[in-house]
């Protein structure tokens, strides 16, 4: 399994971004797929997750203003981040976990910086 995550950048803070990330490769019908994100000198950490069943997790510093979404059929996911502030500054890595056999696959990460 492969993902190509893209749509990062430099955004001003109350500004908005959209991360998009593509699974290629063998794929188990239930799965879970996700955004976790580094800042510097901190530990990856989660954002959201969305299952394959349609289930989703967000962390609390970002419900309301990151909804995910998936499309399936394309093995696709989005993270459309709004109202963004500088704590969001970080690299955004994408995941997916195959839940037949719990391995976990990640994406290069993307920078998205917040200027203030």
């Amino acid at each position: 399994v492969q993902l190509q995550a893209s749509g990062g950048g430099l955004v001003q803070a109350g500004g908005s971004l959209r991360l998009s990330c593509a699974a290629s490769g063998t794929i188990f019908s239930l799965n879970k797929m996700g955004w976790y994100r580094q800042a510097p000198g901190k530990q990856r950490e989660l954002v959201a997750t969305l299952t394959s069943g349609g289930r989703s997790n967000y962390a609390v510093s970002v419900k309301g203003r990151f909804p995910i979404s998936r499309d399936k059929a394309k093995n696709t996911m989005d993270l459309q981040m709004n109202s963004l502030n500088t704590e969001d500054t970080a690299v955004y890595y994408c995941n997916l976990r195959d839940l037949g056999n719990n391995r976990n696959y990640w994406g290069q990460g993307t920078l998205v910086t917040v200027s203030s």
